[in-house]
């Protein structure tokens, strides 16, 4: 993630008002800066940051504001900007760890217009796109969609069909991906690495569909979270090696992992005997077993020696600070 201040998409990249059926200037004034600040003995202050920026996307008329999650965990401040230069103050009010959505309710309506939310079953690989950023047309890029496929990430997180588009945004933390009729079809997460045909390395930005969320939001303003049992979370860390084996990278704070004494590279084999070979398999065979608070049978190779040890897996959300409101 990049600041605001230092970069702008080059002209010949941004999109051209005339080549869009809606009104650009009215879609890319419904994104927002967010900037959020997160105490020193936060969880994830290590990992993230205690000062993050990004965007989020006003999604209603009354101030409330989509964005990816990791932008506002354990906040304590958030503040948005318009690409006016008004700045507000806002709330975070909920964390999807599951989507990876967050919501940001601002304190005072900022005076924007809210983008609606499509359906992303429409961003299909060769769609024209923009990726847009805060700050109007300078840090809005003119995207196509590449691909739709499965994401697994490091950190515990996986998608059955997370959206990839290209050429890659610069400060993809929370961007608004806008589909050819002006409405939201999804949000900015990350940016990755492909290759193509002939093995050249392609930048991309992956965004989290924003069909995943239209299940889920009244239960996100009402509570803060979904009103399902939380998935066991083990906290780690772990990645694919070219063997196609799982190996932990690394342990997130006093979490689960670390109390069950697993190390950094540490292989696991299987999961209550069920041998993975790729984090998508290792995570729903994880999370099959139930709920959060649920024992987690591993087969785990370490320096040569398997041997079987049961993590007692947690609700990720108790190790984090909740931000109370302002």
């Amino acid at each position: 993630m990049r600041s605001s201040d230092d970069w702008r998409i080059p002209p010949e990249f941004q999109p051209d008002p005339s080549a869009t059926a809606y009104d650009l200037d009215r879609a890319l004034s419904s994104v927002v800066a967010l900037s959020a600040t997160v105490p020193e003995d936060a969880f994830t202050a290590q990992t993230l940051g205690t000062s993050r920026e990004g965007q989020g996307v006003v999604i209603r008329e009354d101030g409330l504001v989509l964005t990816i999650g990791y932008l506002i965990a354990e906040a304590d401040d958030v503040r948005l900007t318009t690409s006016e230069g008004a700045t507000i103050h806002g709330h975070p009010l909920a964390y999807d760890y599951d989507s990876g959505f967050g919501l940001v309710q601002a304190l005072t309506p900022p005076g924007v217009p809210a983008l609606p939310l499509g359906n992303s079953r429409h961003a299909a690989p060769g769609e024209r796109v923009v990726v847009a950023g805060a700050g109007g047309r300078v840090h809005a890029l003119a995207a196509q969609v590449v691909a739709r496929q499965e994401f697994a990430g490091y950190w515990e997180y996986l998608l059955d069909d997370a959206i990839f588009t290209a050429p890659a945004h610069p400060n993809w933390g929370g961007t608004a991906l806008i589909g050819p009729q002006g409405e939201l079809l999804g949000i900015g997460s990350l940016q990755l690495q492909s290759r193509d045909q002939h093995e050249r390395v392609i930048p991309l930005n992956m965004s989290v569909p924003v069909d995943l969320l239209k299940p889920i939001l009244d239960d996100m303003l009402r509570l803060g979270r979904v009103d399902t049992p939380p998935r066991p979370w083990l906290g780690l860390y772990a990645t694919e090696d070219e063997r196609d084996r799982i190996v932990v990278a690394g342990l997130a704070g006093d979490g689960p992992a670390k109390r069950a004494e697993l190390r950094a590279g540490d292989i696991v084999r299987a999961v209550a005997t069920k041998p993975v070979a790729s984090l998508a398999s290792f995570y729903r065979a994880l999370w099959a077993l139930g709920a959060a608070g649920v024992d987690v049978p591993l087969t785990v190779e370490r320096e040569g020696d398997v041997f079987d040890l049961k993590v007692g897996s947690a609700d990720r959300s108790r190790f984090l600070k909740h931000s109370r409101p302002n």
